[in-house]
């Protein structure tokens, strides 16, 4: 007869295909069961942590929910911190685990409840007679509200035979959030009239526009009010016409770009939750600049917003889209009446004889986006003599495969990839760990989003501090993504951070400094092709890597070793607001 785990695992398995974790005595029996009863694919990791990362991951790249796993006690809380950092950035994801036996606690045992509760996340325990029932309500719980969940099996109820597997009903999901009410409705009708009526407008999008399917309706939006767009950093390529893009927001932003936002006279921001990084401290746009926000958040997320809509992104699109084309003039969209504007101008400018006066171009294409969005291209080295990450980022983004999703560990190199690779959507980058301001989760991403991404190649950016923290699933990284997979580990022997946040303040360097590291070496220990990149001519060996098959060739694992002295420009951003 089936047991408890094997109910967990059954019903799990009907609604997801990955699980990823460490086995232990706690969760003996369900992963046998995933192993032999389900066609559910379990990917082993190294350490714990791990499980739930490359879960966080595979959603990110997919958006299908994934589950964890590990045992009781030590192997839970090695979980904790990529438990809080999928609460911090809104991703489901089920933690199946190991908890005490239903007679109390053990000497190894810790209140595992409390302890997902203190970082935000819900535990559902099975039992004997409901665990078919209670695995759905967690992953409806984890669907619903965005967040992962812990799904506990007790020691001595694991194996306990539960009878024949009951159907189970289908998670119950909500419909996307509609505008309600005289307040939502007229908001609606101020933004409509706002864009109709703006010289300059702006459109910003995050990760929650791209979650909720608003791509397309954006780009119309865009279109029909002659706007320039950008986004927030996990919203990157959320609006489908790069023409008219400035690219990423905030710190990561271009200053030209940057200049541009701060001359908008209305701004709609759809998903984004507007943080101080994506806002630049409160200067991303200027004090005239009227700004509305649209979000599933209870209220206006910033205090610079002056007007706020609750509901989903892509339906308050939508309905914005229809309000202006309700009143466009003659149907035509502001892009239509620029190009009729084109033909109808003489040599000068001005209006053909016998024309009615045409207005003038949309915004967006009076301006130079592509020199707005130019980065600094740096030196080949710096001044140490080390090579110089810009001019390093750019030269790997010249060679990356066009097919790729980048995942990134958190540290002050974030800005490099930010800034200089480009991203095709918001589910082709992403960055797992920045949510919590924690470190050492980029190896375990990889695992993730190969396992997602089956036909792209996954791209790893981490620090060597981040990339030391993380060492024991380089192995499962190189494993999981084999010839599909490489890694960029910018090597500058540091916290560089901390360097740049507290050495320039006078304290003690010697506690953010790590003695240089050779990755080259330590990828080539599991199986990795590893390479020292002191100079960008080392860079050609990531041309041609790029051009084998990926069946054959190894994962490529980059060392570079950059200079400290280069310091991003966000984290300058960082340095004034906090000296």
């Amino acid at each position: 007869m089936p047991t408890v785990s094997a109910h967990v695992a059954l019903t799990l398995a009907q609604h997801i295909d990955a699980v990823f974790g460490v086995m232990g005595n706690g969760n003996a029996y369900f992963l046998d069961a995933i192993e032999k009863q389900t066609d559910a694919v379990f990917t082993a990791v190294r350490h714990e942590q791990g499980a739930v990362v490359a879960a966080d991951a595979h959603f990110r790249a997919s958006g299908r929910i994934a589950a964890g796993t590990s045992t009781y006690g030590a192997g839970f809380t090695n979980t904790l911190t990529a438990l809080a950092e999928a609460v911090q950035a809104h991703v489901p994801l089920v933690l199946v685990v190991g908890d005490e036996p239903t007679s109390g606690p053990r000497p190894w045992d810790v209140d595992q409840i409390a302890l997902a509760s203190a970082v935000g996340a819900r535990t559902y325990t099975v039992g004997r007679t409901d665990a078919a029932a209670t695995t759905v309500i967690a992953i409806e719980h984890a669907l619903t509200y965005r967040v992962p969940v812990v799904l506990a099996i007790p020691y001595d109820v694991a194996a306990l035979e539960a009878g024949p597997v009951a159907e189970a009903p289908s998670p119950r999901l909500p419909a996307p959030l509609t505008p309600k009410g005289e307040f939502a409705e007229g908001m609606l009708d101020e933004i409509a009239a706002a864009l109709r009526g703006a010289e300059r407008p702006f459109l910003l999008a995050g990760r929650g526009a791209w979650l909720a399917g608003a791509s397309q309706s954006l780009g119309e939006l865009a279109e029909l009010t002659g706007a320039l767009t950008a986004s927030s950093a996990l919203g990157r390529g959320v609006f489908p016409d790069p023409r008219y893009d400035l690219g990423v927001t905030g710190g990561f932003g271009a200053d030209g770009a940057m200049e541009l936002v701060r001359t908008a006279d209305v701004a709609v921001v759809f998903g984004a939750s507007l943080n101080q990084f994506t806002m630049r401290f409160g200067e991303l746009f200027a004090p005239g600049t009227r700004v509305f926000q649209i979000d599933i958040a209870p209220a206006a997320t910033h205090a610079h917003i002056g007007g706020f809509v609750r509901a989903d992104a892509r339906v308050a699109a939508e309905e914005l889209v229809t309000r202006l084309r309700s009143t466009s003039a003659n149907g035509h969209s502001f892009g239509d009446r620029a190009r009729h504007a084109a033909s109808a101008e003489g040599p000068a400018g001005e209006s053909a004889a016998g024309s009615e006066p045409v207005p003038a171009r949309p915004w967006r294409e009076s301006v130079d986006v592509a020199s707005a969005r130019a980065y600094d291209a740096g030196d080949d080295l710096a001044a140490d003599g080390r090579l110089d990450p810009r001019s390093a980022a750019r030269r790997i983004a010249e060679l990356l495969p066009e097919d790729r999703v980048v995942v990134s560990d958190g540290g002050h190199f974030i800005g490099w990839a930010n800034m200089y690779w480009p991203v095709a959507a918001p589910d082709r980058m992403m960055m797992i760990g920045t949510a919590f301001q924690s470190i050492g989760q980029g190896w375990p991403s990889v695992v993730g989003a190969a396992l997602a991404r089956r036909d792209s190649t996954i791209v790893l950016t981490s620090g060597d501090g981040g990339g030391l923290m993380a060492i024991a699933d380089l192995e499962s990284a190189v494993r999981a993504a084999a010839g599909r997979g490489m890694a960029v580990i910018w090597n500058d022997a540091a916290y560089g951070a901390e360097v740049n946040l507290y050495g320039l303040k006078g304290l003690a360097e010697g506690p953010m400094l790590i003695p240089e590291v050779d990755f080259a070496a330590f990828g080539a220990a599991v199986g990795a092709e590893g390479v020292v990149v002191r100079t960008l001519a080392d860079l050609d060996r990531l041309e041609a890597w790029a051009q084998e098959d990926a069946a054959t060739r190894r994962f490529l694992l980059l060392d570079l070793r950059i200079s400290g002295a280069v310091i991003a420009p966000y984290q300058q951003e960082i340095i004034r607001v906090n000296s």
